[in-house]
């Protein structure tokens, strides 16, 4: 009696793993790209202005991605998409042994971005509201 019941509790555990794993293919299969909005953006020049500062910087943009970390550009930080929509993206990334941010890219054109970030870098912390637009293609 007990061996038939420990086979009916497998063949219900099997019957359990297939269709969770069909769950699972057919909702990867039906997403797109993560962070496919950023892919959008035009590769060249860009200059990332803050709204509430005279200053500006150029970075050079192969991808949208490099919008996500303005201020840990050149840092390897961990991502954890917070949210991946055709209009916005938001990030959240840690770098080791140098802070963190939380980053809100809004689209607005090819050419036109709307940043939103926060965080810590180097033990100080920055929050600032910007404008990123294509200017030109990269020097």
């Amino acid at each position: 009696m007990l061996n038939r019941y420990h086979r009916n509790v497998a063949r219900g555990i099997v019957v359990a793993a297939s269709a969770l794993s069909g769950f699972v293919a057919s909702s990867g299969v039906a997403q797109g790209p993560a962070l496919a909005m950023l892919d959008r953006f035009e590769s060249g020049l860009w200059e990332v202005r803050a709204r509430d500062v005279a200053e500006s910087v150029q970075i050079c943009v192969d991808n949208g991605r490099k919008l996500i970390q303005i201020r840990h550009q050149r840092e390897a930080c961990r991502r954890f998409v917070v949210d991946d929509t055709s209009e916005l993206v938001t990030v959240h990334y840690t770098c080791p042994a140098n802070g963190y941010g939380h980053t809100n890219v809004r689209f607005e054109n090819p050419k036109l971005a709307r940043l939103e970030t926060q965080g810590i870098d180097n033990g100080l912390p920055f929050n600032f509201v910007a404008e990123a637009r294509r200017i030109g293609p990269c020097r």
